[in-house]
């Protein structure tokens, strides 16, 4: 029929509305917006909580990127810590001594500074009262560091200075160096750390390396320092270098590479030198497996 024969006989017209087929369960793309926001929160959760673990070098590494991150690409050859240009120092200059990196000396106030200088001045002025400094003053140095200050007694070119070659037993007219800067550092409540170290030439003893040698030179002057001024536990460690750290890099078998080094510790990095990180026993754990 047609729409005016639907009209003049009073029926309504019948229309049809086709639909188009769409996928079933489809509610539009706001899910994927929210889903999307949620594993971003997640993300920036577990970056959270793994810098909580990490040491404060590590954050500090990581909050300087964000505060510059262009800077931070400019200089992003150096290492981990400021300071490094690497895992190893490969461009170090003649007569200087491997020190740790820079990074640390942020964590020293400017009054532990001041304190420290203060206590180098003190330090030479007891030692230039006595005779046999004028004759070891060109091996004796003081140097402020990242980590504190560094005294430093190395041997002689040509002459033995505080020991006998080959040998860890103190000279008797050098050991007064080592009682007077005892007296000095047993006024201080800071801790130490004593190193030894040697030139790369062999000593001559087959069954007494070079890590012998420096070890035990470390550990005399450590015995020495005890019982001529300094408190009960004031050395936190004792370490033998060999001939690993030479302070004239361009001649590692130059006799005056032969030191013991005293390191007096600032007191805000004692801590690092406390602890000691315990892992999981991996014997035990792969039998358990």
């Amino acid at each position: 029929m047609t729409d005016e024969q639907l009209q003049s006989s009073g029926e309504q017209p019948i229309i049809i509305v086709r639909k188009r087929g769409r996928h079933g369960g489809h509610h539009g793309g706001a899910w994927k917006v929210a889903f999307a926001d949620f594993m971003t929160s997640l993300m920036a959760f577990f970056l959270v909580m793994w810098l909580v673990g990490q040491k404060q070098e590590i954050r500090e590494a990581v909050a300087g990127y964000f505060r510059d991150p262009g800077k931070f690409k400019a200089q992003g050859r150096e290492g981990a810590l400021r300071g490094t240009t690497g895992v190893v120092k490969t461009d170090v200059p003649p007569m200087a001594v491997v020190n740790p990196p820079a990074k640390q000396e942020a964590n020293a106030t400017s009054i532990e500074r001041e304190q420290m200088s203060l206590a180098a001045r003190s330090i030479l002025d007891a030692l230039e009262k006595q005779q046999e400094f004028q004759r070891l003053k060109k091996n004796i140095k003081l140097q402020m560091t990242s980590e504190g200050l560094r005294i430093i007694l190395n041997e002689s070119e040509n002459s033995p200075a505080f020991f006998e070659p080959g040998s860890a037993k103190l000279l008797q007219k050098s050991a007064i160096i080592l009682v007077t800067i005892a007296r000095e550092l047993g006024k201080l409540e800071n801790h130490l750390v004593i190193e030894g170290h040697t030139d790369s030439s062999p000593n001559g003893q087959d069954a007494y390396s070079n890590w012998d040698l420096s070890t035990d030179r470390a550990n005399s002057a450590r015995a020495l320092m005890d019982v001529s001024g300094l408190y009960r536990n004031q050395v936190r460690q004792v370490r033998g270098f060999a001939d690993r750290t030479p302070m004239i890099t361009s001649n590692p078998s130059d006799q005056r590479n032969r030191r013991v080094t005293i390191l007096v510790l600032y007191k805000s990095l004692e801590d690092r030198y406390d602890r000691i990180e315990i892992g999981a026993d991996l014997l035990n754990d792969s039998t358990k497996s």
